[in-house]
């Protein structure tokens, strides 16, 4: 029997910032809010989900897990996020890659690829 993804952790600091801020990027909801945990998703039925839970130390150095989005317009897409709060960050990844490394409100690093249909693309 295979597993199904059902949810990303995520540790934070400000749960409800982050939550809002990763439902703002994905289009999502905040599903579930309580002080110690905050879920966002398409829909509460909808799965995998993301899931902010409290921490109290920092985060320390690169991400060993990070999320690649892949928007209908990348350029667009960047801007877009970064007026939502993110910042454009340099992990090593060179000058000429096809993809823009983010970091949200907390350091976490992610990347907008290049529209996308298949994982193989």
């Amino acid at each position: 029997m295979a597993s199904s993804l059902y949810q990303i952790a995520v540790d934070a600091h400000d749960l409800p910032r982050m939550a809002r801020f990763w439902a703002d990027v994905l289009d999502w909801q905040i599903v579930f809010e309580e002080p110690d945990e905050v879920i966002i998703g398409a829909t509460a039925e909808a799965l995998p989900g993301i899931v902010f839970l409290p921490v109290p130390e920092a985060k320390a150095g690169k991400n060993r897990l990070h999320l690649d989005l892949t928007p209908d317009d990348q350029e667009a897409e960047v801007a877009r996020i970064l007026a939502l709060g993110a910042r454009r960050v340099d992990v090593g990844q060179g000058a000429n890659v096809t993809w823009t490394v983010l970091a949200d409100p907390e350091g976490n690093e992610f990347c907008v690829l290049r529209p996308k249909r298949t994982l193989l693309d």
